[in-house]
């Protein structure tokens, strides 16, 4: 049985009996399943996980064997300290403080400093975050990868130098630990330096990038992130369209039509298909209603009238409990035209459906329609809802006003 199925079942003793693999692979993957899956009272566990982070012969067994450890919980990671330290009694209850564990980040075994590190990101308290920014120095990669994840915990400005140094580092799990540190922190300083790793030979910093950069508060990162429509990377390409939506939502309100036209510009430039998709993810299932307006209002003006996702995701936008976000679709439907949307409408016309929709897909029909909407608007001319009549009335009238 695998290892991963051990995980699933919760069997920590065969994961246990695993940390004396002969397999340095199979010990570390071992180590980070009984972190995902050990508790506190589990000594057993924690027992075992101590022996890898102190006795294995493999670093990243112990360095993974310290992720566990810090995963349990801090009781487990306290009585690592200890077992590193040599300490006892009176000194257990020092190590508990950000002071003390700031002091671990200067000590010789890597392992240690390694812990600190964790663990001063799990502490609430401020005192802790320039011995990380110092550790971002360490000659251990170990340590400096934990160090950047735990200055990205704190999501505090003063980290961003020393951060940005890190972008440059030799090991590319501590880049993309500052990457994402950075992108927490989620400042136009941070986020300045992300600019130029969307050009980044490693998909993963580039997927970073691309997905902080929606936090900034200028419209600089737009052209950048369009540019990343076209990375070969289907995962880069998604992140940045979700980006330049939150960009578009964020931006203040004085820049938001200059940047609507460059994001317009840049989108229609764009494949179509890498376009779309997101865009009709974040109408259909996005939880903020600035993103769904935003996806909305672009997908009227990016879209290709015969693609019938994003006709289908704007036809059902029409019933978005956001009035702005069901307005928006409507104007797009009515923007896109052609037969794809016609038969959506159409179909919208029943009395399942709500109200509201019904009403606006007939004010729709009656600016795009043809003879044969024209016909089958005249079926609804007694409808139940007076919103909806009135909008028949109206949309027959122009469709006869505009016939031969």
């Amino acid at each position: 049985m695998s290892l991963y199925q051990h995980a699933r079942d919760g069997n920590a003793e065969r994961l246990r009996d695993a940390l004396d693999s002969d397999s340095a692979a199979v010990r570390r993957r071992a180590a980070e399943f009984l972190g995902e899956i050990g508790a506190e009272s589990d000594q057993p566990t924690i027992d075992g996980l101590l022996r890898a982070a102190t006795t294995d012969d493999d670093p990243e067994v112990r360095g993974a064997a310290v992720d566990a450890l810090d995963e349990v919980g801090e009781a487990a990671l306290e009585q690592l300290l200890e077992e590193l330290t040599g300490g006892g009694g009176d000194a257990e209850a020092e190590w508990v403080t950000a002071r003390k564990f700031a002091r671990a980040l200067e000590a010789d075994r890597p392992e240690l400093r390694m812990a600190a590190a964790n663990a001063l990101g799990r502490l609430d308290d401020a005192s802790g975050l320039q011995p990380l920014v110092g550790a971002l120095d360490d000659p251990d990669a170990r340590v400096r990868l934990r160090a950047a994840q735990a200055c990205g915990t704190f999501a505090d400005a003063r980290a961003v130098p020393g951060l940005r140094e890190r972008l440059e580092d030799e090991d590319p799990r501590v880049r993309r630990a500052a990457a994402n540190a950075l992108g927490t922190i989620g400042t136009d300083e941070a986020l300045s330096p992300l600019l130029k790793l969307l050009d980044d030979g490693d998909e993963s910093i580039r997927r970073i990038a691309a997905g902080a950069l929606g936090k900034a508060g200028t419209p600089e990162p737009v052209e950048p992130l369009a540019r990343a429509l076209g990375d070969e990377s289907a995962v880069v390409r998604n992140a940045a369209v979700y980006s330049v939506i939150e960009l578009l939502s964020n931006v203040p309100t004085g820049q938001s039509h200059a940047v609507r036209d460059q994001v317009v510009s840049e989108l229609r430039a764009a494949d179509d298909a890498t376009v779309v998709e997101p865009l009709v993810e974040i109408l259909t299932e996005g939880q903020q209603s600035r993103q769904r307006r935003n996806a909305a209002w672009i997908l009227g003006r990016v879209a290709d009238p015969d693609t019938a996702t994003a006709v289908e995701a704007l036809a059902d936008a029409l019933a978005d409990d956001d009035p702005q976000t069901a307005q928006f679709a409507a104007t797009s439907l009515k923007s896109l035209g052609g037969p794809v949307v016609e038969d959506r409408l159409l179909d919208k016309l029943g009395p399942e459906h709500p109200e509201e929709a019904r009403a606006k897909a007939v004010f729709v029909l009656g600016q795009i329609g043809g003879q044969e909407t024209l016909t089958r608007l005249e079926e609804y001319a007694d409808d139940d809802s007076q919103a909806v009549r009135k909008r028949v009335f109206s949309a027959v009238s122009k469709l006869r006003a505009g016939g031969p």
